[in-house]
């Protein structure tokens, strides 16, 4: 934008504020009999406000018109209530003629500026562009409607003196002849209801604008919409609110510059339910207290006091209720039937207590979707079962937020666009909040149930496939070695008169071929469980297993006897699996041991100094065998590994185990 157009604006709202303050210095000097009445109208916060405001706006926004249209408007209103205020002046002092001259122009800049910031202005609000190139005819026949209201009150004839407001009669030099009063009248009343009609229309396209919008622009035209809306209203109740006109009329610039500049730091849904709670509660609060003080003022006519207390009483005990019947009315007027997110944090707390843990997301996203009222909501569970669930199609431009456990990821929540509902994206952002981590427990919960099953489903298979071996070693060695013996002893005995010596050989194989089968057996049991753990207890294995190596020490701490046979076997084959893999890839000089217990669990410590786990190494059937074996447990194993050296870490519970 030219550096010239912020001056030129700022030095035509200046001039606005000037004319405006000159305004009213000079009213405050006229004579009583030529003061206007009311003292203030709506004129002039609009010659106030909208030039100041239109000039913020143009130099924050100059591609946009509204800032234009707020300039001009409120220009043409400011120096309307100069020239009428000078006008009536000049008629105190006699110079009714000259005053004369004043009034077309005044009349004109009133009915040009109201059609700039009555009719033109929401048009445009608070995007800049007409609801579609349709309007612009409007445009042009709202124009046309305000150029003849100021046309006929240039051409008015003069009034009757006995039903004029001032002392003098201030004669229009510019009155049509041939124009009478009773025409005058019926074209004004006509011309005032086709610019109402005009009001009103451009206050539906913004509603028009609001039902198409999506979430962001719907809480963007909000706010100027309830700002017209508004005053419309005190124009349909009339006169009398005069005074709540002049002061709403300020407000309207500020809507409008609040909806193109800072719509996302508030939400009107929050301001409009705030101001419909309380005016419900003053009204109604109200009418019970005059309602019961009047009955009770009957019924103890001479005990005033009592008749007040009782009332207050009445209006206290009904005030609490009251608040919160109209706070789910509003709720359910603005939200749909979803309402408070409180209570709908209170339906998922239900819904989960009562549906099937396997169920439990879907119960999850039916009160997500329902409190939102979007086209679809999905729950994505990486590592769960089922790892997603949908309700509806989120569709493209769908929402996706991650779902956060302590710190932890554990899944994605996608929402979908939002159906037809008034201020819904100030609502949802606090139902989004209210319920994310609900969802994120459910999803966790999930997890955690999935990671228990496939723990049972490898429990189960590692069980099978530990009996299918022993099977198979009993069946296919032990076996046939023991079929074998029986037809060795057969044979001596058949041997032992007729050939002794041929007998003693074959009992000396049937005393090698017992000698295998008793290694055999021991294979077998130290495949079961280690006999050291037996023999030497946990600490006196492990010593073993590390064997004479000076380089390897083993250290305990804690009371190790007792400990439960799970725990004594996943320590030792832990223990057995991070000592081969130091000796066998990290090239240490030393290998340190450590057995702790504490009553509660067992810590199983396995560090070296070597040169640790490379980035690039894939994980083994190793390293996810010692973390299954501590897992089976309850407990954890956390492998780190850095330049110093590797460390494997297994926490064993011992309460569970036993």
């Amino acid at each position: 934008m030219d550096r010239r157009h912020p001056l030129v604006a700022g030095t035509a709202a200046a001039a606005a504020v000037v004319a405006v303050l000159l305004a009213v210095l000079i009213q405050l000097r006229l004579p009583a009999a030529w003061a206007p009445d009311p003292p203030v109208t709506p004129d002039y916060p609009a010659g106030l406000a909208f030039p100041v405001l239109g000039a913020l706006l143009l130099r924050r926004r100059p591609d946009l018109i509204l800032g234009r249209l707020m300039l001009a408007g409120g220009l043409l209103m400011a120096f309307m209530v100069l020239i009428q205020t000078v006008m009536l002046q000049l008629a105190s002092t006699g110079e009714v003629v000259a005053a004369g001259w004043l009034r077309p122009i005044s009349v004109t800049f009133w009915a040009l500026g109201g059609g700039l910031s009555a009719i033109v202005l929401p048009l445009y609000s608070p995007t800049g562009r007409l609801p579609s190139p349709r309007w612009r005819w409007f445009v042009v026949a709202a124009m046309v409607i305000s150029v003849l209201q100021a046309l006929n009150r240039v051409v008015r004839p003069d009034p009757d003196l006995a039903r004029y407001p001032y002392p003098e009669l201030i004669p229009n030099p510019l009155a049509l002849p041939g124009f009478t009063v009773e025409q005058y009248l019926s074209a004004t009343v006509v011309l005032f209801w086709a610019v109402n009609a005009c009001v009103v229309t451009a206050l539906v396209s913004l509603a028009l604008r609001l039902r198409r919008a999506d979430p962001a622009m719907r809480r963007q035209i909000a706010w100027p919409l309830a700002a017209f809306a508004i005053y419309v209203l005190f124009l349909i109740l009339g006169g009398e609110f005069w005074l709540a006109t002049t002061i709403w009329t300020a407000l309207i610039p500020v809507a409008i510059v609040f909806s193109v500049l800072r719509y996302r730091l508030f939400g009107i849904d929050t301001v409009i339910s705030r101001t419909l709670v309380a005016a419900g509660l003053v009204l109604v609060v109200g009418a019970v207290y005059f309602a019961v003080g009047a009955v009770a003022s009957l019924l103890v006519a001479e005990y005033h006091q009592i008749a007040g207390l009782t009332a207050a009483l009445f209006a206290g005990a009904f005030f609490q209720p009251l608040r919160q019947a109209l706070q789910r009315a509003v709720d359910r007027a603005m939200y749909g039937p979803v309402g408070d997110p409180a209570l709908l944090a209170q339906r998922l707390t239900q819904e989960l207590r009562t549906a099937d843990p396997a169920e439990a997301l879907a119960a999850v996203i039916s009160v997500v979707r329902d409190g939102l009222a979007v086209d679809g909501v999905s729950v994505d569970v990486p590592e769960g079962v089922p790892s997603q669930v949908r309700s509806g199609e989120p569709g493209p431009g769908a929402r996706v937020l991650p779902l956060v456990w302590h710190g932890e990821l554990v899944g994605s929540l996608t929402i979908g666009r939002p159906e037809s509902r008034r201020f819904a994206d100030a609502h949802d952002e606090r139902v989004v909040r209210t319920l994310l981590p609900y969802v994120a427990d459910v999803a966790h919960a999930v997890r955690m149930a999935a990671d228990l099953q496939r723990s049972r489903e490898r429990i189960l298979s590692a069980r099978e496939e530990e009996r299918r071996r022993l099977r198979r070693d009993l069946h296919d060695g032990l076996g046939q070695t023991l079929s074998g013996l029986a037809m060795t002893l057969n044979i001596a005995r058949v041997n032992l008169r007729r050939s002794p010596a041929e007998a003693d050989i074959l009992l000396g194989d049937l005393r090698s071929g017992m000698d295998a089968v008793s290694g055999d057996l021991r294979a077998l049991v130290y495949g079961l469980r280690p006999p050291a753990l037996d023999d030497l207890g946990l600490a006196g294995a492990i010593t073993e297993l590390a064997g004479p190596d000076p380089a390897t020490t083993v250290t305990s701490e804690g009371e190790l006897d007792g400990l439960p046979a799970a725990v004594e076997v996943a320590a030792y084959r832990i223990a057995q699996e991070a000592l081969t893999n130091a000796r066998r890839h990290a090239g240490a000089s030393n290998y340190r041991i450590h057995l702790a217990a504490n009553g509660r669990e067992l810590r199983l410590t396995v560090s070296d100094d070597g040169s640790g786990v490379p980035s690039h190494h894939r994980k083994g059937v190793g390293l996810a065998s010692m973390r299954e074996r501590a897992a089976e447990l309850g407990g954890s194993c956390v492998i780190s590994s850095g330049p110093c050296g590797t460390t494997v870490e297994a926490l064993l519970p011992l309460s569970g185990a036993a």
